[in-house]
């Protein structure tokens, strides 16, 4: 009897302690509202590359203490910045952002470090990918063997242009290659979310041979509208249907009009109808004095559009801070000015209906005293202040 007792308080321990392992799977600690920063893969390039393993886990070490310190308790985390990984892929080869080199074994899985190191800290991760992007320059020299650039070489789902290497967002392929990029990461990786930004028609005429041959009587304009918002569509069913808590996040263009005259990004229907997103992020890089693009009635419009249960977390530029705005017409010297510009940005978007929190771009701007400007410390005192409200 004593032994059918052990056997039976060894079980439920065991169920207990699988149960409690399985509450912490992807969200392990709940945030209330995003205080947000996104690391870049221009990051990696200051930090990382040319260093070794125990001085870069010490940067990481070190940038995740310094947003701890700040009050942000999430990253935006470049984990593919040019069709490649800064993890173990099976798909795309590591980022030549970690060694100098494309495919390159950086001797390391850079994300699983990220995710560890940040959720000892309270710190939520979302893997900030860029879904079309291959390389910013036209030399496809410099591309590892291992890009599925080259599954796609002389085909219409990749372009090689001035601008670059992108995928074609037409190709259905490339829409397969994206969900699959999107299931590896959430099947391997404790993320909190997947994000996604404004990179999304790269080239004015990479799919015209789709629509030529296409069925749908609209115009090239509404038919790259219909295009992006049927991959967002399944990114999004994809990620709820692994993990309902995972949260899906798009960072628009914070102009609403080049949304759809550039980018064909149809972030209206994405704010009235369900499941395209969780949490809408525009780059609302203006400040108060900006004569084209005032924040104030900016953010209200954004705040304006959505109609579902989305939330907005503006992105802010604290890259501007303490540096002339020469697209902000008669407020061009707004930002060396004033040093509480993010602050009172932040204390504002705080009053909007739709509030779920803010995103500052990006992390060297604050930390980098290669980067700082008179007006730098300033507006990080007064950030802190407002963000730990």
């Amino acid at each position: 009897m004593k032994k059918i007792f052990v056997v039976f308080l060894i079980i439920v321990i065991f169920l207990n302690s699988m149960a409690y392992v399985s509450s912490q799977k992807n969200i392990s600690f709940e945030i209330d509202q995003i205080k947000g920063i996104y690391i870049s893969y221009l990051e990696y390039l200051t930090y990382f590359e040319g260093n070794s393993l125990g001085i870069n886990k010490s940067s990481i070490n070190n940038m995740l203490d310094n947003i701890k310190t700040l009050g942000f308790n999430t990253i935006f985390l470049h984990t593919s910045p040019f069709s490649d990984a800064i993890y173990k892929s099976n798909i795309f080869p590591y980022s030549y952002t970690l060694t100098g080199i494309e495919g390159k074994n950086p001797g390391m899985d850079y994300l699983k470090y990220f995710i560890e190191e940040a959720h000892k800290r309270k710190i939520k991760v979302h893997a900030w990918i860029n879904p079309y992007r291959i390389s910013s320059s036209n030399d496809i020299s410099k591309l590892s063997l291992d890009n599925p650039y080259f599954l796609f070489k002389d085909t219409n789902s990749v372009k090689v242009s001035n601008n670059g290497v992108y995928y074609n967002p037409a190709s259905d392929l490339v829409v397969e290659l994206l969900l699959k990029q999107v299931k590896e990461i959430i099947n391997n990786y404790d993320v909190d979310g997947i994000h996604f930004d404004d990179y999304f028609y790269p080239d004015n005429t990479i799919d015209l041979e789709n629509y030529q041959s296409s069925s749908q009587d609209v115009s090239l304009s509404n038919y790259r509208l219909n295009i992006i918002n049927s991959t967002i569509k399944k990114v999004y069913q994809l990620i709820k249907k692994h993990n309902s808590k995972l949260i899906f996040s798009i960072s628009p263009d914070g102009n609403i009009e080049n949304n759809y005259e550039l980018h064909y990004a149809d972030i209206k229907t994405w704010l009235l109808e369900n499941d395209y997103i969780d949490i809408i992020m525009p780059q609302v890089y203006y400040g108060f004095e900006n004569d084209i693009k005032p924040f104030i009635e900016t953010i209200n419009e954004w705040n304006s559009l959505i109609k579902n249960n989305v939330k907005l977390v503006p992105v802010l530029a604290f890259y501007k801070v303490g540096l002339q705005d020469n697209l902000a017409g008669s407020g061009y010297l707004e930002w060396i000015n004033n040093n509480d510009i993010i602050a009172r940005e932040i204390n504002y978007t705080k009053t909007l209906t739709n509030y779920d929190g803010i995103t500052i771009f990006r992390y060297e701007y604050l930390f980098n005293n290669n980067l700082e400007t008179l007006n730098t410390k300033d507006e990080i005192l007064n950030l802190k202040k407002v963000i730990n409200d």
